[in-house]
């Protein structure tokens, strides 16, 4: 299975701009720029995204944990947030908070706590985080 999203960009870094799309279409022509990502101006941004991706990809995976150990949540409900600061002069994201709460029938707080952890561990998202990436970067005749 592959999903794929592009991105185009105009311009230099701090004035120039850029879009986003995802081949489903949930994200056409998303704007992105220099000061939605370092400025806090509106709209979204690469960490956002990795960030709503990271939440999604976590609860869809603590669900399953869930189910496997027989239990079915009533909700629930993820924030993760994606810290992107300078490491050695480089902008490095260097940590993801994942918080979560709750509200399953039946089960104790120590399975809870050991199925969450395992969910985050086999989260897909969580090991990209530790993947190797791989680069093909072709240049066009100007």
């Amino acid at each position: 299975m592959k999903r794929s999203a592009s991105a185009v960009w105009h311009g230099d870094l701090k004035q120039g701009h850029g879009a986003l799309a995802t081949h489903s279409g949930v994200l056409k022509d998303t704007p992105y720029s220099f000061g939605m990502r370092f400025e806090q101006a509106p709209g979204t941004n690469p960490e956002e995204l990795l960030a709503a991706a990271h939440a999604g990809c976590f609860t869809m995976a603590l669900t399953a944990s869930l189910g496997r150990a027989g239990f079915v949540p009533k909700r629930l409900a993820t924030q993760a947030v994606v810290s992107l600061e300078q490491v050695d002069g480089k902008w490095t994201i260097n940590h993801v908070q994942l918080t979560t709460e709750a509200w399953i029938p039946g089960i104790d707080v120590a399975h809870f706590q050991k199925i969450a952890a395992d969910a985050k561990a086999d989260c897909p998202v969580s090991r990209l985080f530790k993947a190797d990436i791989s680069l093909s970067a072709k240049l066009e005749p100007s």
